[in-house]
């Protein structure tokens, strides 16, 4: 029989990477995504034919029994749903509470009879204070702003609810546009986009960073996926998901413009205080990946290798 996905939040940016590796990835795999909005766009029922869509409210939960009965228990389930704008957060800390926290994802997963389904959830670097470098699992997570509060509660809830889960606290993502352009604006293009109109921009030169390119963070959630496939063993880890370089604001545009042939001078270095986003945004929140490279033998590109890999793929579309 074929093993069951669901990609949870799959019309975002990191679902819809994840749904073209697992329809390349193994083909004896059935794939279900959930959506919030409607109707789905065009371009994104084109590209995943094959793919069940399901819409859910993750504030109330409406929605998961139609999965039920339809597609039936997933072996693997990806979390890739949040509200992940900080300053959203802020405004709206109840209705960020309700989505980062997956309470009705967890109470639909518990009415399952057996315990095999793994729960794939992606948490942040923001739980951490922003304090020091090179954050490990095992410090303690003090989370500045409300976001970060959220995904903190919600690896907690998932913890102490549910027995078999990975949660990766993701960096900042970067990558190729997805086959459904998503709206939201991709670091490493806006960066290219502003930097090729040869004028001064300004970035943060004192908050810091480990960017993963997004198809690292595919090859790690395939592998947990395998790794529970084959096996089926109880899992309960959680991971540092980020890149191997701790990296600001300016050296990433550095990064770019050294890609591109721009010319860094137009880099212009300014404090993160020096702008009111109306959030606290910690300064330094780089992350040590030794146990997800020793975990899963998995070493993630340079941010400038990433970069290349992003602008080329770019190129060809």
């Amino acid at each position: 029989m074929s093993k069951k996905i669901l990609v949870v939040g799959g019309t975002g940016y990191l679902g819809q990477h994840l749904l073209q590796s697992y329809s390349y990835a193994r083909q004896s795999l059935a794939l279900a995504f959930t959506y919030h909005s409607t109707p789905l766009p065009q371009p994104f029922l084109d590209a995943f034919p094959h793919s069940l869509p399901f819409q859910i409210d993750l504030k109330s939960g409406i929605g998961f029994e139609a999965i039920s009965s339809v597609f039936g228990q997933p072996d693997v389930v990806i979390n890739c749903a949040a509200i992940s704008v900080p300053r959203a957060c802020e405004i709206d800390p109840d209705t960020a509470n309700a989505i980062n926290v997956p309470s009705s994802l967890v109470k639909w997963l518990q009415t399952f009879k057996q315990n095999n389904t793994l729960l794939i959830h992606l948490s942040t670097d923001q739980v951490y204070e922003g304090e020091k470098s090179f954050y490990k699992e095992e410090d303690i997570a003090i989370p500045v702003n409300v976001y970060g509060k959220t995904k903190l509660a919600a690896e907690k809830f998932i913890a102490e609810n549910f027995p078999n889960f990975a949660i990766l606290r993701s960096s900042i993502i970067y990558g190729p546009q997805t086959l459904s352009p998503v709206p939201k604006s991709l670091p490493v293009q806006w960066m290219d986009c502003v930097l090729s109109k040869r004028e001064t921009v300004e970035f943060f030169h004192d908050e810091f960073r480990c960017p993963i390119y997004v198809k690292d963070l595919i090859t790690i959630i395939l592998a947990l996926t395998n790794q529970w496939i084959s096996g089926s063993k109880q899992m309960q880890l959680l991971l540092n998901a980020g890149g191997p370089d701790r990296v600001s604001r300016v050296q990433m545009a550095e990064a770019v413009a050294q890609v591109r042939g721009y010319d860094t001078s137009l880099i212009k270095p300014v404090s993160a205080s020096s702008v009111d986003r109306g959030v606290k945004s910690p300064a330094d929140i780089s992350m040590d990946i030794t146990r997800l490279v020793q975990t899963l033998k998995i070493n993630p590109v340079s941010f400038k290798d990433g970069v290349k890999l992003t602008l080329a793929t770019e190129a060809t579309r």
